[in-house]
This record gives structure tokens, C-alpha cells and sequence, in this order.
């Protein structure tokens, strides 16, 4: 049986909390300092890693920690640029599944439904170039990446505008991040 919104919405609340309180809880615990302090001997594997696991809803608290880690260590730039590599490749995984798979099933459903109406909303001009707009503001706002880049899969963006936009998000708010790190 499939979620309705209103469960989906409960759940990611829930899954979002739960990471965070996971992530407070580790930050306290000694034995995993220690081991977020052995990650910088990896150096720039940790870093792709946190770069990844910052841009998903669930492990951006726990990214945060490795790269505010990893910031004592490993220098600005480089940081920077490994954390943005992780994230861009997390970004473009999400991005070619929802345009593989998750685009032609939403389309099969709407077919074969009473939704004929939704579809005709769907290939309306106002739709082409919102539809992107929209989802390029989200991904671009502190929301969860994960309905930015759903949003701008399911629009007719084509992969290397993707890419782009990816690397220009990731690298401004990598900058962000180990900017403010380094100031405390």
C-alpha cells in the first residue's frame, strides 16, 4: 500500500530528527571523536564522503561533523573541493535515477489514471520553464536537495545543466561551510 503525502511528510520529519539527535548523540561520544579524528589521516576520501553524505536530508548533520573535523586538518580549498565532489556525485546519482526510472513511471501512472488533467498541466509552457525555476530555487535554498533536484529531474534539463548547477550550489555553499568553521 502506497503512503499518502501526509505520511511521506510525517516520515521524512521523523527521519530527519531522527539523523539529527544520531548526530548530536555521536558528537558527544568519545569513541566516535576519535574516530572522526582518524579521518583525517584519509584526508581527502573523508572528505568526498562528507561532501556526499552533507547533502542528504538524513546525513547532513553527520557531514557537518566530519567536515568541521576534517577542517582542522585539511586546508580550505582543498576541502572545499573534495566536499564538492562528493556532493556533486550524490546530486547527479539522485538526479539520473529520477530521470532514468522516476520520470517514466510518474508519466505511466498519470497515463493510465484519472490525473489526465494534471498531465495537461505537466506539458503546458508555463510548466516548462517554472517546473525548473522552482526546483532550482529549492536546491538552491537551505530545503532538503533532494526536492530541488526531483524537481529540476522531472523537467527537460538536460544532464550537463544539471552538472553545473550542481557544482556551482555545491562549491558556494562548501565555501559557506568552512568559511564559518574557520571563523570559530
Amino acid at each position: 500500500m502506497a503512503k499518502t503525502i501526509h505520511q511521506q511528510k510525517h516520515h521524512n520529519i521523523l527521519m530527519l530528527f531522527l539523523g539529527t539527535t544520531l548526530a548530536v548523540f555521536l558528537s558527544k561520544n568519545q569513541s566516535f571523536n576519535n574516530f572522526l579524528l582518524s579521518l583525517g589521516q584519509y584526508g581527502y576520501i573523508s572528505a568526498i564522503i562528507a561532501g556526499a553524505m552533507f547533502v542528504c536530508t538524513f546525513t547532513v548533520a553527520t557531514g557537518a561533523l566530519i567536515i568541521f573535523t576534517l577542517a582542522k586538518t585539511l586546508s580550505p580549498i582543498e576541502l572545499i573541493l573534495c566536499g564538492m565532489i562528493g556532493a556533486v556525485i550524490f546530486d547527479m546519482s539522485i538526479y539520473k535515477t529520477i530521470k532514468n526510472t522516476v520520470d517514466k513511471d510518474i508519466m505511466d501512472a498519470f497515463n493510465n489514471s484519472h490525473f489526465s488533467h494534471f498531465k495537461k498541466i505537466l506539458h503546458t509552457k508555463y510548466f516548462a520553464w517554472m517546473g525548473p525555476l522552482v526546483g532550482l530555487l529549492v536546491f538552491l535554498s537551505p530545503l532538503p536537495d533532494e526536492l530541488g533536484i526531483s524537481l529540476l529531474g522531472l523537467s527537460k534539463l538536460k544532464t550537463y545543466q544539471f552538472f553545473l548547477i550542481s557544482i556551482f550550489n555545491h562549491a558556494l555553499g562548501m565555501i559557506l561551510v568552512v568559511s564559518t568553521l574557520k571563523l570559530f
